[in-house]
């Protein structure tokens, strides 16, 4: 093995098939191509967001105006098995969940190694396991009840993985290069391109990646390099194809910028909703009431500033032919309350119809059983055409004022709405750190991003001295007493992770600094392996 590189986690079931002297080697050269100008970046997010919060507003780029004005460039074709996208399923990469994915019927897997997986190390390891299983058409899973799980379609009929790496924010803590841990998301995408992406071009599919959290065109540039690196080194160049989640509100400025940067191997931008509301109260938490959200539930993708964020979204895609994803349909049906999920079932048709009608060419869903939902609404506009990336919103104007515009007509933040924020706060990060990173609370499929949301929205009512609709000021101490009341109620188990949960949830949404992500502090201090 690289005497730079050292391995310090507890060994997983099938690692020797990932950690393989070569793929190490792989990695090292990925570290040295990455990691300064990782820094680098990390440092520019956080002097920026300073900036914001001393009350600039920020707006489209003046230095990359020339890129925007260019009616002539366009990206790489359309890799083979990502024409069609019309249903995207997401979830985490256990051997389970793969399976269940595989079988759902959805036209791509969203494999998360992300925001629906927490990063401990036999889940990081594991899930690559699972994926080098599953592009070989050899996976299969029994539960410790025995229930056997298998592929039930052959291999060409399974939906295309597009796999999602941690973000660059998240480091590895169980790999260092000469002492120094390696980005997570370099770890994550070089094992996966490593062992997967000449396979997967031999079967008529491609090594491809969504990329999460990115902030600026030069976080795109610099997985564009990474990418350079990794397809000329196996002499397939041209071959990947990334997907970008647009989920922060800085990113949301430099859309064709980002296009552009991976033009040569750019797949499609996602409506990453969830994420972009977290990074809109992040940003703005300190600018008062003007930039205060009411309630999560009421914050809707038809409030103005989401409906501007989506349309621009789909021009720019449109306008450099390249895919247009919707967000997250987050229901999980619930048969033992057929009125609860009537209704819920009528509010994804709705959010499927728009989307399709607007222009995406595609949109995700988080339980199989709202699959064919998504695919009849995009099947209704679509018909036989693969996708729309054809049809250019030539009437939406690019406008910057418009995706800071946070007014919600009619919004509150309730009492209910603060108490709901702690309760899926506490009981997610309790998922969390027993390893399950995709939790359904309530009815919905919760991640990290939606946790991010509930201690932001807490935080920043407590900075602005937000009054809820029922008169209360919204107090630290007022918001300990909640977290009491709400922590008596949960459903407490032998050997549970309420108590750590509890103290994280305290960490990252009372403290006097606000924490960037909830998922630093929680892997660094409370995540055991």
């Amino acid at each position: 093995m690289n005497s730079r590189i050292e391995i310090n986690g507890a060994p997983v079931e099938g690692q020797e098939r990932i950690l393989t002297p070569e793929a190490l080697d792989f990695l090292v050269e990925l570290h040295d191509i990455a990691a300064g100008r990782r820094a680098e970046l990390l440092q520019a997010r956080q002097e920026l967001r300073d900036k914001i919060g001393a009350g600039f507003n920020p707006t489209f780029l003046e230095e990359t105006k020339h890129i925007r004005e260019d009616d002539s460039w366009r990206v790489a074709p359309i890799g083979p098995g990502l024409a069609d996208r019309r249903v995207e399923i997401t979830g985490p990469t256990d051997k389970k969940m793969t399976i269940n994915a595989l079988n759902s019927g959805a036209k791509v897997w969203l494999a998360d190694q992300e925001d629906a997986n927490t990063p401990n190390w036999q889940n990081v390891i594991g899930g690559q396991v699972s994926l080098y299983d599953a592009n070989r058409d050899q996976i299969e899973y029994t539960s410790p009840e025995g229930k056997e799980y298998r592929l039930q379609v052959p291999y060409e009929q399974t939906p295309t993985i597009v796999m999602r790496p941690r973000g660059w924010h998240l480091e590895e803590k169980h790999i260092t290069v000469d002492g120094e841990r390696m980005s997570g998301g370099v770890v994550d995408f070089g094992l996966y391109f490593f062992h997967n992406a000449e396979h997967l071009l031999s079967v008529g599919r491609g090594p491809y990646f969504y990329l999460p959290k990115t902030e600026s065109y030069l976080e795109a540039r610099l997985w564009n390099d990474l990418f350079n690196h990794a397809e000329q080194k196996f002499g397939i160049p041209g071959t990947i194809r990334a997907t970008v989640l647009i989920e922060t509100i800085t990113a949301s400025f430099q859309l064709e910028e980002i296009i552009y940067e991976l033009r040569d191997h750019m797949g499609g931008l996602n409506a990453g909703r969830w994420d972009y509301i977290f990074s809109i109260i992040k940003n703005f938490r300190l600018r008062g009431e003007e930039f205060v959200l009411p309630d999560r539930k009421q914050v809707t993708m038809t409030t103005p500033f989401m409906r501007s964020y989506t349309e621009q979204l789909v021009r720019a895609c449109h306008r450099r032919g390249v895919h247009a994803i919707g967000g997250m349909a987050a229901f999980i049906p619930n048969r033992r309350d057929p009125q609860v999920t009537e209704k819920a079932l009528a509010a994804v048709h709705e959010d499927k119809k728009r989307e399709a009608n607007d222009g995406f060419d595609g949109s995700w869903v988080a339980h199989p059983d709202l699959v064919p939902i998504c695919r009849e609404e995009f099947d209704a506009v679509l018909g036989d055409k693969p996708n729309q990336i054809d049809r250019l919103r030539e009437d939406v104007v690019p406008d910057d004022k418009s995706l800071i515009d946070l007014k919600i007509e009619g919004g509150q933040i309730t009492e209910a709405g603060v108490r709901t924020n702690v309760e899926v706060g506490i009981r997610y990060l309790e998922a969390w750190l027993r390893g399950n990173g995709a939790a359904g609370i309530n009815n919905l499929m919760e991640d990290v991003a939606t946790a991010e949301i509930s201690r932001s929205q807490i935080w920043q009512w407590i900075h602005c001295g937000s009054k809820t609709a029922e008169g209360q000021t919204v107090t630290r101490d007022w918001i300990e007493q909640l977290i009491e009341e709400e922590f008596t109620k949960l459903p407490r188990t032998e050997g549970d992770k309420f108590d750590n949960a509890r103290k994280l949830f305290e960490e990252v949404a009372l403290a006097d600094e606000y924490p960037a992500f909830l998922t630093i502090p929680g892997y660094d201090h409370y995540l055991e392996n």
